[in-house]
């Protein structure tokens, strides 16, 4: 099974990468308002590199921590700045929540996401409410945990994720900036969505379509 869940795995980081690139732009724009206008070109080459690096991973032997090790240090070595750590540390904590495990079953993808939150939430010294991507991957992580908790079949639990997500996402236009180069405008931060939470939000439903 280790060899169907690794597949899996760099499918949905090829889903992610095709997802990034259909909306770098909108992406770069929603950046524009509040930021350095990159997002999305940062993005697409953090996810082009991940896509290239699992290219050559032998799937056939590798296990699906495996995946996440190798999808982290493509995404750091491409991006080194600011969004590069951030997605590195999420998916090496997730490589280690997935050590010994070959199956994706919904505890195994509960633990993924709650350890790319926490990896996240650690690197960047953020927290909920910050207007930044943990206000999408900390919901994301918690509706799994409630959704194994409360025995939701396989469609259930990926339907909270996503909901919680995009309204996680939503939720940061209502945010004042405290992080990043968005919190240099403080107050003028308001009524624009987080470029970070909204990447995150499209990432989050490309794992969900996938897994």
């Amino acid at each position: 099974m280790s060899e169907t869940a690794a597949r899996a795995l760099a499918q949905m980081f090829e889903r992610m990468s095709g997802v990034i690139e259909t909306e770098k732009d909108h992406l770069s724009e929603l950046d524009g308002a509040i930021g350095d206008g990159d997002h999305g070109i940062t993005m697409s080459i953090g996810f082009k590199a991940v896509t290239a690096a699992l290219a050559a991973l032998d799937l056939d032997s590798a296990s699906p921590s495996d995946v996440m090790s190798t999808a982290a240090g493509g995404f750091l070595d491409a991006v080194g700045a600011s969004t590069g750590p951030l997605y590195a540390t999420g998916f090496r904590r997730a490589a280690q929540a997935l050590a010994g495990r070959g199956h994706l079953d919904l505890a195994a993808c509960r633990d993924m996401l709650a350890a790319m939150s926490e990896g996240i939430r650690d690197r960047g010294k953020a927290q909920r409410g910050d207007k930044t991507m943990l206000d999408v991957w900390m919901p994301a992580a918690e509706a799994a945990a409630t959704a194994v908790a409360n025995g939701r079949s396989k469609p259930e639990f990926w339907k909270a994720v996503e909901i919680a997500a995009e309204n996680g996402a939503a939720a940061t236009a209502t945010m004042v900036a405290t992080k990043g180069r968005a919190a240099r405008l403080r107050e003028r931060s308001l009524g624009h969505t987080d470029p970070g939470a909204a990447s995150a939000a499209m990432l989050i439903k490309a794992m969900a379509a996938m897994l």
